[in-house]
């Protein structure tokens, strides 16, 4: 049998270009190495699928550029209107993050289940590809288990690499180098952050709420506000995993970056000056009191070289004191590495941009050939921002595909 057209993957964009796919083309199908589809989708937000975020735009992505062409055919809004004709009634919360109403992100794939069932999309399930190729204008995809599939053209919606648990292993990568596609350095995004600090055990479990900064040597290389969360491995938390992208990057390289961690983001140098010659009555860590964590501050004591906690502001030799106002502003963590695509929310790197078409997301080596999703060398920020180029590029592959 010859489909109109086969979707390798059946992750969130690719069933997006399924969906969309299936409006024109009646011989659709699905080729799932999953016992089930969607199977991603149902552990994002926590269980309840941050699927967009309103206040989305081009430079939230490693690569605005190309976003922003596919921006213009499907950006938040038109994912928005989408669903809502599904059924998904939108919930917008802080920073633009956006849920269904039901907070269930199992409402996706029940309603993925549905529009497949109506539209006659075959699904292949517990099926991975091995190898495909191309002959005479027709794509041929054969699976692990000597199974022949051809198709007139040919979707790899396959993801990355994060999440290895949900099915995502790195297979679109191959399967694109064997269309002659080149690939970018792979590794992992939104991901919690190794750390060289003494102090992780005494701190795990601690959450904070300032500013972060990533700096190489002494230049501020990006910044975040959020939580960040104390481990016995390191860091982690909201402005953690926004970080760790360009972290990863660097690390790659063979640079040293450091997280730097502003404790104090309303005060200034002058005001904690002041305060510890209104409190030199007081013992030093009398002094932090309701300045900061009380779990802070004999750990920022020992960095300041301050070992007796209950000695007296004006007994501590002042180099010491200012070592501590210092601290509270600018204390460092050298990061050392990532706890890899088993703990990343997504993968960056991917089939390069400049041999796809931005806004058809077909391949410009091979005609009928289209890239969706994680598998290309797009990612975003934490917040819905990933899922958001899911729907949209798998939107374009689908619509382009049935053109």
């Amino acid at each position: 049998m010859l489909y109109d057209l086969i979707i390798i993957g059946g992750g969130a964009s690719g069933l997006m270009a399924a969906i969309t796919a299936s409006l024109k083309l009646s011989k659709v199908l699905i080729v799932e190495k999953n016992p089930r589809i969607g199977k991603k989708i149902l552990v994002t937000g926590n269980g309840r699928c941050n699927y967009t975020n309103v206040l989305t735009k081009p430079t939230d992505y490693n690569n605005p550029e190309f976003v922003e062409k596919a921006f213009k055919h499907f950006d938040f809004q038109r994912t928005l209107d989408f669903f809502i004709e599904l059924g998904i009634v939108p919930k917008i919360e802080a920073e633009g993050k956006t849920y269904p109403l039901s907070e269930q992100a199992s409402s996706f794939l029940d309603v993925f289940l549905y529009e497949i069932s109506k539209r006659d999309i075959e699904v292949a399930l517990d099926t991975e590809v091995l190898s495909i190729k191309k002959s005479k204008d027709v794509f041929e995809i054969k699976s692990v288990k000597n199974e022949i599939f051809r198709a007139s053209k040919l979707i790899v919606a396959t993801g990355g690499k994060a999440m290895p648990s949900t099915g995502s292993n790195g297979l679109g990568y191959d399967l694109a180098m064997q269309m002659n596609h080149q690939v970018t350095d792979i590794f992992p995004s939104l991901v919690k952050l190794k750390v060289n600090s003494s102090y992780l055990k005494q701190l795990s479990g601690l959450k904070i709420n300032t500013q972060i900064d990533l700096m190489l040597d002494e230049e501020v290389i990006q910044t975040e506000k959020d939580d960040v969360l104390f481990a016995d491995y390191g860091l982690s938390g909201p402005a953690i995993l926004q970080l760790s992208r360009k972290a990863n990057e660097l690390l790659k390289t063979g640079k040293k970056p450091k997280i730097r961690i502003v404790l104090l983001t309303l005060l200034s140098k002058s005001d904690l000056i002041e305060r510890f010659h209104r409190f030199s009555d007081k013992s030093i860590d009398q002094s932090m009191i309701g300045l900061i964590n009380k779990r802070l501050i004999s750990v920022l004591l020992k960095e300041a070289s301050i070992f007796k906690t209950d000695e007296l502001i004006t007994s501590i030799e002042k180099n010491r004191v200012y070592k501590l106002i210092d601290l509270l502003f600018d204390w460092r963590f050298e990061i050392t590495d990532s706890l890899g695509f088993s703990n990343a929310q997504a993968t960056a790197g991917g089939v390069k941009l400049s041999e796809i078409n931005p806004e058809t997301m077909e391949s410009t080596l091979s005609k009928g050939l289209f890239f969706c999703g994680e598998v290309m060398d797009i990612d975003g920020r934490c917040g819905g921002y990933n899922l958001q180029w899911a729907w949209t590029s798998g939107y374009l592959a689908g619509k382009s595909a049935s053109d």
